[in-house]
């Protein structure tokens, strides 16, 4: 059984500068499938300047990543759930300095529940973003920890239709994109490393999956509006897979919209509100 080091919780990384350029935000918004038609997110001279995604801030997030333990075997540890909340716009470029923390370890039975918490800011002490992810460690329960609080339920209201409804095609090389932000995960393109971890071929990137929505939903309610969301939060419940087709819905509450995005056949983000203004 994998074990569980307690003594990471709240320990902070040292501080992480992240520099970065348009290119990067540029890369970033074509890697979550935005094209030369969203100008505004794609061209470094766009009318009214480049806009950056909020989903954006997981990419320096990424780089500041807490310790989990010194013995963690990462093919056994899975995304569950990512929350982004926005406390300022992200610049189109200059610096975010980050750190990271192990918030939480949850005794959930049949594996343990890593909650990270990654907070940049900018050159000047700006709070820009705090990225919150939930890890499940397949195998790693019953060491006598604390399972937590019991998770938060939130579901489409039954039998309404959604107040928006976006479709778009996964393009094949949406993974082959993506990873160059960072994220280089061979299970994304190698279709060897895809059978190794049980899938027939290459899946998306959980983040590609939440950049996509993400963007779906500020070019659609939002109206292209990046610094009117605020939060948004989603489970991942299934994968995806380049060529899909994937379908965002969002029903609209008194703060903001309960959000579901789904394939043919799966469910792949639940759970998930989006707080905006």
């Amino acid at each position: 059984m994998p074990t569980i080091d307690l003594s990471v919780i709240g320990k902070k990384t040292e501080p992480v500068v992240f520099e970065y350029t348009w290119r990067d935000v540029v890369l970033y918004a074509l890697g979550v499938g935005a094209t030369a038609e969203e100008l505004s997110l794609v061209y470094e001279d766009a009318p009214g300047g480049l806009k950056v995604l909020p989903s954006f801030c997981v990419v320096p997030a990424m780089r500041a990543f807490p310790r989990c333990g010194d013995d963690i075997e990462w093919s056994l540890m899975l995304h569950g759930e990512q929350t982004i909340r926005l406390y300022h716009p992200i610049p189109p470029e200059g610096k975010l300095v980050q750190t990271g923390v192990i918030t939480d370890i949850f005794d959930k039975g049949k594996g343990a529940v890593f909650q990270a918490k990654i907070s940049g800011e900018a050159g000047d002490g700006t709070h820009i973003y705090d990225a919150h992810w939930a890890i499940f460690y397949l195998g790693a329960g019953g060491f006598g920890g604390d399972p937590g609080p019991k998770a938060e339920s939130i579901n489409p209201p039954e039998g309404v239709e959604p107040d928006f409804s976006f479709s778009c095609i996964v393009a094949e090389n949406q993974a082959a994109l993506y990873r160059l932000s960072g994220d280089l995960n061979p299970l994304h393109l190698d279709p060897a490393a895809a059978k190794r971890g049980g899938f027939d071929r290459p899946i998306l990137h959980g983040l590609c999956t939440y950049g996509i929505v993400t963007r779906l939903l500020v070019n659609g309610p939002l109206d292209g509006d990046v610094n009117r969301l605020k939060k948004f939060k989603a489970r991942f419940s299934s994968t995806v897979y380049p060529g899909d087709t994937l379908t965002t819905e969002g029903w609209k509450t008194d703060g903001g919209y309960i959000i579901q995005a789904k394939t043919r056949n799966n469910i792949v983000l639940s759970n998930a509100v989006a707080v905006v203004e």
